[in-house]
């Protein structure tokens, strides 16, 4: 049987606020896009008592044996949902704990796979319920298109946007989520109740923040440093970090601006020291 041939995508907070907590899990509401760079699965039946999950590429070295695709086959099989064993291969190309969702939209895009293969028959409730299970931003993966998630965790999908060119910059160093989202203190007022389009322009997204962003530049100076050099480059309407860090991307309204952005990060790495 041949490989069939997926891409998950990654994912980009352009606004995120932290709105409160409940039990151990923050709440969050953010506006989300999905980015070009995207991560290749191969999936394949095989005849086999347990499935096999390969890591491959550029930022394979440092993902664990007990990962977002482990656990979701795990409550697969649980659940006893598949009536036979895959084999997994993931070559990456999204950069680990980078705020870029890599792990978690992989496990997204693959139940996303089963379940249009018509391999796994979930309700929704059922399939919030495994995705959660893994993963509090898995949900999102489902829909790998622009979109608003809100402070009582429904999800809005945005269409007809205009598209932002984007330089994405992982530092040599990376974030731990749960580290970063236990020291926030202060909540943000919920904002996005109602969501349009217009909330991808970019002069509002300009007004926005990302919360964990100031607990990250505080904890790596280094990344205040970055942000501060992308927010200076030419026809750059605003940086900002996504998810809990360490990426931080520049938003461009041209694809030569951004092309042109590249260029002179290149030439300055040493002097940012990232």
């Amino acid at each position: 049987m041949n490989y069939y041939k997926i891409k998950s995508y990654a994912k980009s907070n352009l606004a995120l606020n932290v709105v409160g907590k409940k039990n151990s899990l923050h709440k969050i509401e953010s506006i989300i896009c999905f980015l070009d760079l995207f991560d290749e699965i191969l999936i394949k039946k095989i005849e086999n008592e347990n499935h096999k999950i390969r890591f491959i590429g550029k930022f394979s070295d440092k993902i664990k044996s007990k990962n977002t695709v482990s656990k979701l086959l795990i409550n697969i099989d649980k659940r006893k949902l598949l009536n036979d064993k895959y084999q997994i291969i993931i070559r990456k190309n999204i950069p680990f704990k980078a705020g870029l969702g890599g792990g978690s939209m992989n496990a997204a895009s693959i139940l996303n796979f089963f379940i249009k293969k018509k391999l796994i028959r979930l309700k929704k409730k059922e399939l919030l319920n495994i995705s959660n299970l893994i993963g509090s931003d898995v949900k999102l993966g489902f829909f790998s298109r622009s979109l608003i998630l809100k402070s009582n965790n429904k999800i809005k999908n945005i269409y007809n946007r205009k598209k932002i060119y984007t330089l994405i910059v992982k530092p040599n160093f990376g974030c731990s989520t749960r580290d970063i989202y236990s020291k926030v203190q202060k909540f943000s007022k919920p904002e996005f109740y109602v969501s349009t389009k217009n909330m991808f322009n970019l002069d509002f997204l300009k007004q926005m923040k990302n919360d964990l962003e100031p607990i990250v530049l505080k904890k790596y100076p280094k990344l205040k440093i970055l942000k501060s050099f992308l927010e200076k480059l030419f026809n750059c309407e605003f940086a900002r970090m996504t998810g809990s860090g360490s990426a931080i991307i520049a938003y461009f309204k041209s694809d030569k601006d951004s092309k042109n952005a590249k260029k002179k990060l290149k030439k300055n790495l040493k002097i940012i020291g990232v």
